[in-house]
């Protein structure tokens, strides 16, 4: 199974996610990597002074807003429940169903980290009384999710191959995302590798929950 991976892997994701945590909860030295990297894009930015690549930039982070990304993952959730229906899975509402509890869970899993860290943005201006604060980053953990289940849902009512590019193009999306939201100076670098994180360990555990079968058992 795709994003399932080997049990290395959210052992690996979750340190990660905890380490940088720390990290940010207590302004520790790890937060120097930040600082060094936005130092580094402003840098190369500035010399290539390229209107397509800021412009590029912008259009990735946006793709991680909720629209468009939770009206994807809606619509790939109702595309899995109905090829389900058609192969005559019992409980073939189960894919529409999973789509819209992640797009419940994506805000409760961010907002509360949002407020409790309350970390600035790159930009250094303090936090105004009504906003959250930019850790972890909401788009990408969107992204992560959005697209993940979105390839997830549908990759279980088709062949591996095609599977595995749903898998790969859910990958990207959420990269792109994340790198694109590093390039416009909208955050951090580990606001976006703790949502990459955070978005991985919730497609693990997703990804293990057997899918409904056929009345046939297959």
């Amino acid at each position: 199974m795709g994003p399932a991976g080997p049990v290395a892997v959210p052992v690996v994701l979750a340190a990660v996610l905890v380490l940088i945590s720390w990290q940010v909860a207590v302004d520790g030295p790890l937060l120097g990597v930040d600082r060094w990297v936005r130092h580094a894009v402003r840098e190369t930015r500035h010399e290539l002074h390229s209107t397509v690549l800021n412009h590029l930039g912008k259009a990735l982070s946006d793709l991680g807003s909720s629209v468009p990304a939770i009206p994807v993952l809606l619509a790939a959730g109702v595309l899995a429940a109905w090829r389900s229906r058609r192969a005559g899975v019992p409980r073939w509402w189960f894919p529409a169903v999973t789509a819209v509890l992640t797009a419940g869970l994506i805000p409760l899993l961010v907002v509360p980290a949002k407020a409790w860290f309350a970390r600035p943005g790159p930009f250094g201006a303090p936090l105004a009384p009504d906003q959250w604060g930019w850790y972890p980053s909401g788009h990408t953990a969107t992204a992560t999710l959005a697209y993940g289940v979105a390839a997830l849902l549908p990759a279980r009512t088709v062949g591996a191959r095609a599977g595995r590019r749903l898998y790969a193009a859910a990958a990207l999306l959420a990269a792109g995302v994340g790198l694109g939201l590093v390039w416009s100076d909208y955050h951090w670098l580990l606001d976006v590798v703790a949502s990459w994180c955070l978005g991985g360990l919730v497609l693990r555990a997703l990804a293990r929950v057997p899918p409904p079968r056929t009345d046939r058992g297959s």
